[in-house]
């Protein structure tokens, strides 16, 4: 079983910012790649931003230029910086991890992200 610690998140107004990090430990065979992906109410779950253990980086188009993924400075760790956001960026926050072999993906216990005045 995957352990996920998730911290971060918070209310901001719009223009401001915060920075979501997880860590994953426990049952782990390999470390494919870690992301972070968001759901508002009433809408799915879709990927924010993800980085592989190689560094390559993708971003989804509504965050590109203000969010950046990172690995942490400790192992098994990502980190997603979050700048000028808006009214819109408002979500649940989940972390994932992708152990690849065809493995569903693995996700943290979510934490809240809420952009308002």
């Amino acid at each position: 079983q995957v352990q996920f610690v998730e911290s971060g998140g918070g209310l901001v107004p719009p223009g401001g910012s915060l920075r979501l990090s997880c860590s994953v430990s426990g049952s782990i065979i390999n470390i494919k790649d870690m992301g972070w992906y968001r759901q508002a109410p009433g809408k799915d779950r879709n990927l924010v931003a993800e980085i592989t253990t190689d560094g390559t980086t993708r971003y989804a188009d509504s965050v590109k230029g203000r969010f950046t993924i990172s690995g942490g400075n400790a192992k098994n760790t990502v980190v997603l910086q979050m700048n000028n956001l808006k009214p819109e960026d408002t979500a649940v926050y989940y972390c994932s991890l992708d152990q690849g072999y065809g493995l569903d993906l693995d996700w943290g216990q979510g934490t809240q992200v809420t952009v308002s005045s």
